[in-house]
C-alpha cells in the first residue's frame, strides 16, 4: 500500500490513536484494536493451561451454556428479557416513533439491569428490573423507563430532549450513509479507493466508532449545526476493516436534520 495518500476530507491515519482537540477541552478518542475481540459472543478462549477435573484442554474453545428465557438474580439481562423490556419501553413510540434511518419506531439505545431499590436490600429474589433509553427522532426526545422483566410492568417512563447520549452502532452507520450521500462525502469514497482499489458505496467494508457532537466545545459553529443539542449530532471516525483509518472528523453530521456539516476542527 502506498505510504503518500491524497489528502481529501478524509485523511489516512497510520497511528492507533487520534487526539481530538476542542475549544473548550481536550477529548482523547482511542481507536480500538481488531487484535483481542476475535472470540465471538458466548464462546470462551482456554488460556493455555488444561482445567480441572478433566476441563478442556489448551487452545479449546468452549460454547457458553445455553441462555435461558429469564435471568436469575444479578445476572445480566437475558436476550428474552431485554427484548421484552425493549418492546414494552417502547411501546407508546412503536407506531409514531422514528430511528435514526427514518424507520417506523424508535432508536433502541440501551437496556441494562436495574440495581435493586434499596427496600430490597437483601431479598433473596428481588425483582428483576431493566432500565431501558431510546431516541425518538420524531420528537427529539430522550426517554428512559423501568420494566419490571418478569411481570411485564413498565414501572417508570421519562422523556428529555437536550440530553444526548453516546450514539450506538446504528446510528454511526446510518451517519456514515448519509455521509456516502452528499457531496462531502468525495474524500471518504477517495480514499478509501486509493487504499484499497476499490469504490465505496456502503458502511459495510468500515470500523465505526464515534461520538455526540457537543456545540459548546466549539469556538466556531456552523450554522447547520447550531440546532445540535436539541437535534443529535455526532462525528465518526472510520477505519477500513483490517486497514488504516479514514479520519472523518471534520464531518459532522446532523442525524434529526439529516444533513452532513463541514466544521472548522475535528
Amino acid at each position: 500500500m502506498r505510504t503518500s495518500m491524497r489528502r481529501h476530507l478524509g485523511k489516512l491515519v497510520a497511528g492507533t490513536a487520534i487526539a481530538v482537540t476542542g475549544t473548550a477541552a481536550t477529548v482523547a478518542v482511542t481507536l480500538p484494536d481488531a487484535a483481542g475481540a476475535r472470540a465471538g459472543r458466548g464462546a470462551q478462549v482456554a488460556t493455555g493451561e488444561a482445567e480441572p477435573h478433566g476441563g478442556p484442554g489448551p487452545g479449546v474453545v468452549v460454547a457458553a451454556p445455553a441462555e435461558g428465557k429469564q435471568g436469575v438474580g444479578r445476572d445480566p439481562l437475558t436476550d428474552d428479557e431485554r427484548e421484552r423490556a425493549r418492546r414494552l419501553a417502547a411501546a407508546p413510540a412503536e407506531r409514531t416513533g422514528r430511528d435514526a434511518a427514518g424507520g417506523r419506531g424508535p432508536q433502541h439505545l440501551t437496556a441494562d439491569l436495574a440495581e435493586p431499590l434499596p427496600s430490597e436490600a437483601g431479598s433473596a429474589a428481588p425483582p428483576r428490573r431493566a432500565v431501558v433509553s431510546y431516541y425518538d427522532y420524531r420528537t427529539d426526545r430522550l426517554v428512559t423507563a423501568t420494566v419490571d422483566v418478569t411481570t411485564g410492568t413498565v414501572e417508570s417512563r421519562a422523556a428529555r430532549q437536550g440530553v444526548q447520549p453516546s450514539p450506538v452502532r446504528a446510528e454511526l452507520t446510518e451517519a456514515v450513509e448519509l455521509i456516502l450521500a452528499s457531496p462531502h462525502g468525495a474524500g471518504l469514497r477517495a480514499d478509501y479507493r486509493d487504499a484499497t482499489g476499490a469504490p465505496l458505496t456502503t458502511p459495510a467494508p468500515l470500523t465505526l466508532s464515534g461520538y455526540v457532537y457537543r456545540r459548546e466545545r466549539e469556538a466556531v459553529v456552523p450554522p447547520g449545526l447550531r440546532s445540535c443539542g436539541v437535534h443529535r449530532c455526532v462525528r465518526v471516525v472510520t477505519r477500513i476493516t483490517g486497514g488504516p483509518w479514514i479520519d472523518t472528523r471534520d464531518l459532522a453530521v446532523d442525524l434529526s436534520a439529516r444533513t452532513v456539516v463541514v466544521t472548522p476542527s475535528g
